[in-house]
Formats: structure tokens, C-alpha cells, sequence
């Protein structure tokens, strides 16, 4: 089963390729998706990774979670399921 993983503190010019190598350093990435604001076009510093196997997920949410990636310390962890919220 699948694992979708959140990632966050991200720099802008982060892109969705160096997410993918690092996370691929511990096992299949299926999916690599960075946030973009829906009026800007701009980063927002965050997004998902999707892994094949579990084990691999929790490995490398070990593994990267506060460690430094572009100068910042990133924030590595479970992706919690998506609440959908009323559009005002």
C-alpha cells in the first residue's frame, strides 16, 4: 500500500526533481506534487510524496524530517487526509 507524505518549509525554488532524488533514496517515489498558490503561480512551500511501500515512507520521514535541503530545515511527516473546507 501506498504512503503520501507531507513535506514542508520548503524553499521556493525547491523543485518537485530534488524532492524526488531524496526521497528516492529510500526506496520508489510513485508521485512528487509541490503546492503552488492558485493566484500567483508561486510556491507555497510545501507539497506531497507518494511511496510504494510503507517501510520506505517511514524511512525516509525519519530520515529527512528537520534535516537542512536548500537551506532551510524541512518538515517530513505523514500526510494527513484532506478536509475539505467551504469555499467562501
Amino acid at each position: 500500500m501506498s504512503k503520501n507524505i507531507y513535506v514542508g518549509n520548503l524553499a521556493w525554488s525547491t523543485s518537485e526533481t530534488e524532492i524526488r532524488d531524496a526521497f528516492a533514496a529510500h526506496g520508489e517515489v510513485t508521485s512528487v506534487k509541490l503546492i503552488e498558490d492558485r493566484e500567483t503561480g508561486r510556491p507555497r512551500g510545501f507539497g506531497f510524496v507518494e511511496m510504494s511501500n510503507d517501510s520506505d515512507a517511514l524511512a525516509a520521514i525519519g530520515d529527512l524530517d528537520g534535516k537542512d535541503f536548500g537551506g532551510r530545515n524541512i518538515k517530513v511527516n505523514e500526510a494527513k487526509p484532506r478536509v475539505e473546507r467551504p469555499r467562501w
